[in-house]
């Protein structure tokens, strides 16, 4: 057994110290790998970017303390107390340990956003002493009862259905986690069925819409180009903001962006049209943003809805309908839905076909454009 001291990042800027009790690795009845690992949570917390002789001085005692109990689990494990973990694995909290999990995605926005939204859930409905060992399939299935029948948003109302799918999702995530990490001698989820995910609505702009967007006054420029870019390429928001000039490669067959997505830390090559490129103005300092000044908030948010209305645009349009608008246009105009899916970053094809029902619906609709025919036959 290996035992080694470690670390997680906090999205408080701390980094959390644990033990890790490495058991080696076996291969599952479906040739999965799964790591025989449990950990101790030390409860300390080193500052990531110290300020100052204090922070840094306690830094060091918190570290030399956890190095301490290193010392002492080590020492006991070569004294032949090789079921030193045993008595305690399941005693760990189920709250804290959902809480680690949730904390180790602080890195995804919205990965980690949807984790802490699922606790707040959970902590309503788990007892605060409840341990992994206590974890059986009833627990389960008394959670998704309460999603389904009990859970309401700040406001109040019941839970919408792609609400309690993505909340029992991340809970599941947990129990399977805590299985792999060997706290549970059983996976208790394999018997409980998830809440079926609702098709969500897909707001988008139609090529005369964006063209009457693209001819009315918008009162931050930025803003007009980062989303009429986003419907071109069908980025979102997130790698639009963060996107620098060194990750733009001006070729002699044309721009394209070589970038890792936020969301899905997958390292993506997109080629861009030449008027996507105009929309990204002269090149600068490699380092810098390539989009100045946009910004992630609710005024901005307004300030979009006041755009389109300038526009003649009803539609409840969000930044993120620029990537939905960039999905349908290149449908629409020809495009094969395994290319839109490889543009769009999608790990799997399902994502993008509703797009092509979006699709399938306006040729629905074409078919009864033409006014009817006094015939006589």
């Amino acid at each position: 057994m290996k035992i080694t001291l470690k670390q997680k990042k906090l999205k408080s800027g701390k980094s959390s110290l644990y033990i890790e009790y490495y058991k080696g690795s076996s291969i599952d009845s479906n040739g999965k790998k799964i790591h025989n690992r449990d950990f101790e949570y030390l409860k300390l917390y080193l500052i990531d970017n110290p300020n100052g002789s204090k922070q840094k001085k306690e830094n060091k005692e918190v570290l030399e303390l956890a190095n301490n109990i290193l010392s002492i689990r080590q020492a006991d494990y070569i004294q032949g107390k090789h079921n030193l973990r045993n008595n305690q694995k399941n005693k760990l909290l189920f709250l804290e340990y959902y809480n680690q999990l949730k904390e180790e995605r602080y890195e995804s926005k919205g990965n980690y956003d949807n984790w802490d939204a699922g606790l707040k859930h959970i902590e309503r409905f788990c007892p605060p002493n409840y341990t992994l060992g206590d974890i059986n399939e009833q627990f389960i299935k008394d959670f998704k009862k309460y999603l389904s029948q009990d859970a309401t948003t700040k406001s109040g109302t019941p839970l919408a259905q792609n609400s309690k799918y993505t909340y029992f999702n991340k809970f599941r995530a947990s129990i399977r986690q805590a299985f792999n990490d060997g706290y549970l001698e059983k996976n208790f989820i394999n018997n409980v069925k998830g809440f079926d995910q609702a098709e969500s609505t897909r707001e988008y702009l139609t090529h005369s819409e964006l063209q009457a967007l693209a001819k009315a006054k918008c009162k931050y420029p930025v803003l007009k180009n980062a989303f009429i870019f986003s419907c071109l390429t069908g980025l979102r928001w997130s790698d639009i903001n963060k996107m620098t000039w060194s990750e733009v490669r001006d070729e002699n067959q044309g721009t394209r962006i070589i970038f890792r997505q936020l969301k899905t830390d997958g390292l993506e090559y997109l080629y861009i049209s030449p008027q996507a490129r105009e929309l990204m103005g002269k090149r600068s300092d490699e380092s810098g943003r390539v989009f100045v000044g946009l910004k992630y908030g609710a005024h901005f948010n307004a300030q979009i809805l006041r755009w389109c209305m300038n526009a003649g645009i009803t539609k409840h349009i969000t930044f993120h309908s620029g990537r939905h608008t960039n999905a349908v246009l290149l449908l629409e105009n020809g495009a094969d839905i395994y290319t839109v899916s490889k543009r769009l970053g999608h790990k799997e094809l399902r994502t993008t076909e509703i797009y092509a029902k979006i699709v399938d619906s306006k040729m629905k609709e074409a078919a009864n454009l033409i006014p009817d025919l006094t015939l006589q036959l």
